[in-house]
């Protein structure tokens, strides 16, 4: 199946974009939110019901920290797990935005139920 340059997908009466690239994100990682914005890996084909819901996650997680303070506070957190784990990967995974949008990815009606900053309660949660 070949992926088009990107697909458009319609959430909560907004528009989403997928783009699809080789190079970026990272291999190991299927995708990135920037800005609402998604960027699926390509080789990684197109994006599962699961994957799509998570970066909806994190689309909400940027609009309520208005876009720059979710990015700021996501590479402080970073950088504090890094320091934590000694492991830059399993850093990203213990990030509490991460925390958040990998706990509730596989919940369909999980951004309807969701509270305002919810990622807060997974701050001093440990991942296991």
């Amino acid at each position: 199946m070949k992926i088009c340059s990107f697909l458009c997908v319609y959430v909560h009466n907004k528009r989403m974009r997928i783009f699809y690239s080789k190079y970026f994100p990272p291999k190991g990682f299927a995708a990135i939110n920037l800005f609402g914005i998604i960027i699926g890996r390509k080789e990684y084909g197109i994006l599962s019901k699961q994957e799509i819901n998570h970066e909806k996650i994190h689309t909400a997680q940027i609009t309520e920290l208005l876009w720059i303070f979710f990015y700021l506070l996501y590479f402080l957190e970073w950088l504090v797990r890094i320091i934590q784990y000694r492991d830059p990967l399993k850093a990203y995974y213990n990030i509490s935005f991460e925390r958040e949008a990998y706990s509730n990815d596989k919940h369909v009606h999980y951004l309807k139920e969701r509270s305002r900053y919810s990622f807060v309660y997974y701050y001093k949660q440990q991942k296991k």
